[in-house]
């Protein structure tokens, strides 16, 4: 009798931590596909169910189709919290002030350069230093002249011949006397006062080194002369500038040289002299305009009495370009300026913030000109503007979301039930992975 195999069982591969490794690879192989094929029918179906590019808003009234931004809802509390205050678009009177930087200096037709028409060399300086304070006929400096020498030579022989032939006949007497009335306009002509000839005459002594006066009052501004220095005829040796009178020069931008105008009446500001203020005119509109800054120069004309205004300061300009009575504005931090329009934001009878675009006109202190975009009466933000702006265009891109595949903003998401917990060592249900038959 032979006896029976013994039957043995070997146990399955998914048995062991290895089998169940190439299992667990095995099925990858298969889910992977399935995986990338539902997400190839999940991006198919975008196309079918996009939102417009703008969510699904309609456009605001008054709004261009390229803006972004939307009516937006405000809570009392969150708009205290961001600084949002209104206010509301009025008729009244509104007048445009212009307002630039200015700069003293001296009245150019007041200003006077003194130059010796003679050579000569200086023996004294009487006014030694740039800034001092001269008046009209006061020395400046005594010159050694050899021309001044031969003048007073002259002089003095024509006044010697006059005396001579006084008892002569009358044609005698009235050369000699031209000559002597010559010989002192030549003096007078380089700038040698009458007293000096004067006493020439009286003395009957050439003086060697005779003084050169000041033809004008006022501060001299510049020196170009030493003591012992030689001088030429023409050469500038000082100038004098007369501060009884200023000027005021500024900048006023290309846009506003049409409120400008000769005679009207302006008002300059010093930080030097706080708390005053300096009335002048408009004396001159320079013809020609900056092409770097745009800008053409404006002059003003100030007194200066007591000199308190001194070439060099920096001062405010002020002058209106006229009021004009019934003109629709709103504060000037109501209107939102982007560089390419202007934005403003009216509270809706429902309580929303609705931006509008405006077309602004002139500009007051604190007020600007609407000329469309509102209506006299409706409120308007006045305050905070750029921040509700920002809210408003967070509100339309978050909005503009909503279309998106799982970006549905109006509905809550659906409850993920929580995964089941396995048991240790036992493998995820994968799909063909049911290995119960083997």
């Amino acid at each position: 009798m032979i006896p029976e195999p013994e039957v043995t069982h070997e146990p399955s591969p998914f048995d062991k931590p290895l089998g169940r490794r190439r299992a667990l690879r095995w099925g990858l192989y298969v889910g992977a596909p399935l995986l990338a094929l539902a997400v190839v029918l999940l991006l198919r179906r975008g196309p079918e169910s996009a939102a417009p590019a703008t969510g699904g808003h309609e456009a605001m009234p008054g709004m261009t189709p390229g803006d972004t931004a939307r009516a937006v809802m405000l809570s009392p509390a969150a708009a205290q919290r961001i600084g949002v205050t209104y206010t509301t678009a009025t008729l009244g009177p509104l007048s445009r002030e212009v307002r630039t930087v200015g700069q003293v200096t001296f009245d150019e037709t007041r200003v006077k350069a003194i130059a010796p028409k003679i050579d000569g060399w200086v023996e004294r300086l009487y006014v030694d230093y740039t800034g001092k304070p001269v008046l009209a006929g006061a020395p400046l400096l005594t010159i050694y002249s050899p021309m001044l020498v031969t003048a007073q030579e002259e002089l003095l022989l024509a006044k010697k011949l006059a005396q001579d032939v006084a008892s002569g006949t009358s044609d005698a007497a009235r050369s000699a006397d031209e000559l002597v009335q010559s010989a002192r306009r030549r003096l007078a002509y380089w700038d040698i006062p009458e007293s000096d000839i004067d006493r020439i005459e009286q003395t009957g002594k050439v003086e060697r080194a005779l003084t050169l006066r000041s033809p004008v009052g006022g501060v001299v501004i510049e020196k170009a002369v030493l003591a012992g220095q030689k001088i030429m005829a023409g050469e500038a040796l000082y100038r004098v500038a007369d501060l009884s009178v200023v000027w005021v020069e500024g900048e006023v931008f290309e846009q506003d040289l049409a409120l400008a105008r000769d005679g009207l009446p302006a008002i300059a500001e010093f930080e030097a002299l706080p708390g005053e203020q300096f009335a002048g005119r408009i004396t001159y509109i320079y013809p020609t305009i900056n092409p770097d800054t745009r800008t053409a120069r404006v002059r003003v004309e100030l007194a200066n009495r007591g000199q308190r205004l001194k070439p060099g300061m920096y001062a405010t300009l002020r002058f209106s370009g006229g009021r004009r009575a019934h003109v629709l504005s709103l504060p000037r931090s109501a209107i939102l300026s982007t560089g390419e329009r202007h934005l403003i934001f009216v509270r809706r009878a429902d309580g929303q913030l609705e931006p509008r675009e405006v077309r602004v006109g002139i500009a007051g202190d604190d007020r600007i000109e609407v000329l469309s975009g509102v209506a006299a009466g409706e409120t308007v933000v006045a305050s905070a503007t750029f921040l509700v702006d920002a809210e408003s265009n967070l509100g339309s891109a978050l909005g503009g979301m909503g279309n998106m595949p799982g970006m549905d903003m109006t509905t809550a998401p659906k409850a993920v039930p929580a995964p089941k917990q396995q048991k240790p060592n036992e493998m995820p249900k994968m799909p063909g992975m049911d290995h119960s038959g083997h």
